[in-house]
């Protein structure tokens, strides 16, 4: 085939001309070709759309049962653990005379593994502790006198600021109540017992921490969260899906 037989470049200028030399029948024939084209996109995307659903919700299911199972098993060694330990503590607290509020207790053996069990506290205060707090501030109004008594003011403020959650602290609060005995002053008193009366501590999570020794000496966390859990090895996560 020489140059002249073959087909014109598909320029816009030729693809304009060959619209416009098509007949009316051809016209409605491409345009139905399109149409179909386009309605077979659609149900593809819509079919894909649902495929993805159906794979969501079979994997959420699948794995909220291996996490139930996680959760499970998790739950059996808490009990587990906290039942072997408990004869130990009993003992414990006879031989070395240590039951006085203690929280946590931690155990070790002879190549340096050791698992500390144990239940954390919330501080907490009823409503009373405002009373108490506005007669310390009603005590410490009238102090200022001079650049001492500024100062001591300042200081009670500090032991009265509460944390983030709202709560005076309770180590602050032992420090008032010797400031308020060295102070001798009966309003001040009063008030410090109230906020002591309306401490009101809350045991919240009951906590498992355990630790390895290594060869080279160096202690390794066992992680009892899910989040903390290292994955296995071999095992490397696409971090590019989540870009």
């Amino acid at each position: 085939m020489n140059n002249s037989e073959q087909t014109p470049n598909a320029t816009p200028e030729y693809i304009r001309s060959l619209i416009k030399n098509l007949t009316p029948e051809e016209r409605k024939e491409i345009e139905l070709e399109l149409e179909r084209n386009k309605q077979a996109d659609k149900k593809r995307v819509e079919d894909e759309i649902k495929l993805y659903k159906e794979l969501t919700k079979r994997t959420v299911s699948e794995q909220i049962k291996a996490l139930q199972e996680v959760n499970n098993i998790l739950s059996l060694a808490k009990a587990q653990i906290f039942g072997s330990f408990t004869t130990l503590i009993a003992m414990k607290h006879e031989l070395y005379g240590i039951k006085s509020g203690q929280q946590g207790h931690t155990f070790s053996d002879d190549i340096g593994n050791t698992i500390t069990l144990g239940y954390r506290v919330v501080d907490q205060y009823d409503d009373t502790v405002n009373e108490g707090i506005s007669m310390v501030n009603e005590f410490i109004a009238s102090l200022i006198t001079d650049e001492e008594s500024a100062d001591l003011v300042e200081m009670i403020q500090k032991l009265l600021k509460k944390d983030a959650k709202g709560n005076l602290k309770p180590n602050r609060v032992i420090e008032l109540q010797n400031l308020a005995e060295k102070k001798n002053n009966e309003k001040l008193s009063r008030g410090v017992k109230i906020i002591l009366n309306s401490y009101k501590p809350v045991r919240s999570a009951f906590f498992i921490e355990s630790e390895t020794t290594d060869a080279a000496g160096k202690k390794q966390a066992i992680a009892l969260s899910i989040t903390s859990a290292e994955f296995p090895d071999g095992f490397t996560p696409n971090f590019d899906v989540f870009k």
